[in-house]
């Protein structure tokens, strides 16, 4: 690697059933054409691999989104075959300076188009990108402008669309009359959640009050809000259409704030290679309510890719149930194209697109 910044040994315990882990950090500051980027890298790696890279959601950072998913103990069957790249949009890190009066925050292009600069600084050969809400519009950017260096994405909650004139006046509106913590938590969270207060709402709101700074948080949030549609459309529906090359596969919970915009997402990509998954008493962010279940399927998404052929998957197979939303309504299992082996080199496709609700 270049020379990182920091090195930290972490230490995560986690409750009662969960996996205790003991890892590794190196902490980076990479400067990118549009300014700093906070990159945490979790082990080395592995022969022609991609790297697994993430990207968060507005409101959080890549501790707060990430770490019970990754620090889950079926998880662990993952990461130590791959190297893990977290990065913190600009600012969003604990600990993060506050910008100065006047700072203009990357768009959302260019906040894609600081990936490159990360992906050549460590040399990865090219990336896997699990991003949530804001972080999986950015990957599925980055992967549209920059189709050679993914492999394949997860995206939860991804929403493709544009905020209209209303919805922009009505988010400013919110700004001026309530906190950002309170603010960027219903689009964290489900209707339901945030009604009952749930024990990890109040958990959340706490963390986004104390973890990160709120003029930088702003300054994405509003930024986010701006976004323009992204310019993809499933092949022969427009002319000259452009859509994802690379497996993807969509992720939300049932009732969250996100389901409509991941529904119309899936619209728009090819079906053969497209998997959709929506997953029940998850709420907003099932990557902290149902870990495990989401680990089982993001399993079979390696191993459809051509890794991983012998990780053992066992939750899903027994509870998933699958129905093709593509070429008519069929039972059955997912079919994935050939695997091979520890080498490395990623082949195969999903054959059908296929909606699993778990």
């Amino acid at each position: 690697y270049p020379k990182c910044m920091n090195l930290w040994i972490h230490v995560f315990v986690e409750p009662p059933g969960e996996f205790v882990s003991l890892h590794v950090s190196q902490e980076h500051d990479v400067e990118t054409p549009y300014g700093m980027l906070h990159v945490v890298i979790r082990g080395a790696p592995k022969g022609n691999k991609p790297a697994i890279l993430t990207y968060h959601d507005v409101g959080l950072n890549h501790k707060m989104c990430f770490n019970p998913f990754f620090n889950n103990e079926d998880m662990q069957e993952i990461t130590k075959h791959f190297v893990i790249c977290h990065v913190d949009a600009p600012g969003q890190h604990v600990g993060a300076t506050q910008f100065p009066q006047g700072y203009q925050y990357p768009t959302m292009d260019q906040l894609a188009g600081m990936l490159p600069t990360v992906v050549q600084h460590f040399g990865f050969k090219s990336i896997v990108g699990i991003g949530v809400g804001a972080g999986a519009y950015i990957l599925a950017k980055f992967a549209l402008l920059f189709p050679d260096m993914v492999e394949g994405l997860v995206l939860l909650n991804i929403d493709p669309n544009g905020k209209g004139w209303i919805d922009w006046a009505a988010s400013k509106l919110s700004g001026l009359t309530s906190t950002i913590p309170d603010t960027v938590l219903p689009h964290l969270f489900s209707q339901d959640e945030m009604v009952n207060s749930t024990e990890l709402v109040q958990s959340y709101r706490q963390q986004i009050t104390d973890s990160i700074n709120h003029q930088n948080l702003q300054l994405f949030w509003n930024m986010y809000n701006s976004r323009r549609d992204l310019e993809m459309n499933r092949g022969g529906t427009t002319i000259n259409a452009k859509t994802l090359k690379c497996p993807v596969m969509l992720v939300v919970g049932d009732n969250a704030p996100a389901e409509e915009g991941v529904v119309e997402c899936n619209s728009k990509l090819d079906p053969t290679n497209t998997t959709f998954l929506k997953m029940a008493d998850s709420g907003g962010l099932p990557q902290l309510t149902q870990p495990g279940k989401l680990t089982e399927a993001f399993k079979y998404f390696l191993q459809g890719m051509g890794y991983m052929p012998s990780a053992s998957m066992t939750r899903l197979a027994r509870s998933r149930t699958a129905s093709l939303t593509s070429a008519g309504s069929v039972e059955g299992s997912r079919s994935r194209a050939c695997t091979n082996s520890d080498s490395g080199e990623g082949v195969g496709a999903v054959s059908q697109t296929m909606e699993v609700s778990c």
